[in-house]
């Protein structure tokens, strides 16, 4: 009869509820996949902020620590760290997304760290960044159709229709553009640091 292995203690599941993450943040590299902006907000204790847009430039990095043990992919919510894991997945690297992220994670009363560095600068989180966007288009659109011409209805019917279709597809084509803005991405000396460290490990 075969008997499947014994998975090694320090991987991590799939998934780690906070608690269960607090319990082993010493054991844990902890990837950050948000914006720098948000990274700066505040995060896990000693997480590495790699953007889920720059995961496959950290490839080896991630998989240097993934073979020294677990690794604990943090979003804000779960959403960003479980399309990071799926990607880390396809590239046989195993990791972990922390349930609920780091809203789930405050919630629980546990600590955020915010560094105090002036080269990491806090910022709003991006699901607030696409709510300010969206809802400003919207109003600029009703305000264009009564002032200047109906027809610039058009651009808050075609907010709304791109805010159901992210819903919808668990997708989000605006947090994708403003993650592209200069206030969101990481500058290359933070970055280095963090793939450095990764190594180092």
């Amino acid at each position: 009869m075969n008997i499947p292995p014994t998975p090694a203690p320090s991987a991590p599941r799939a998934s780690l509820a906070t608690d269960e993450a607090r319990a082993r943040l010493e054991e844990l590299t902890v990837i950050d996949v948000r914006t720098p902006g948000e990274y700066g907000a505040g995060h896990l204790p000693g997480a590495l902020n790699i953007p889920l847009d720059h995961i496959e430039r950290a490839l080896p990095e991630i998989r240097h620590a993934s073979e020294r043990g677990g690794v604990l992919v943090v979003c804000a919510s779960g959403a960003r760290s479980a399309k990071a894991c799926a990607l880390l997945a396809e590239r046989g690297v195993p990791t972990a997304t922390l349930t609920g992220g780091t809203t789930a994670w405050a919630a629980a009363g546990h600590e955020l760290h915010r560094p105090t560095a002036c080269d990491t600068r806090p910022g709003w989180s991006m699901e607030r960044q696409v709510r300010l966007t969206a809802g400003s288009l919207v109003l600029l659109g009703l305000l264009l159709a009564l002032l200047v011409h109906p027809a610039c209805a058009l651009l808050a019917a075609g907010v709304a229709g791109g805010l159901v279709f992210s819903a919808l597809t668990d997708t989000c084509g605006m947090a994708a553009l403003l993650g592209r803005l200069p206030h969101n991405r990481p500058r290359p000396a933070q970055l280095e640091v963090a793939l450095r460290t990764l190594r180092d490990r």
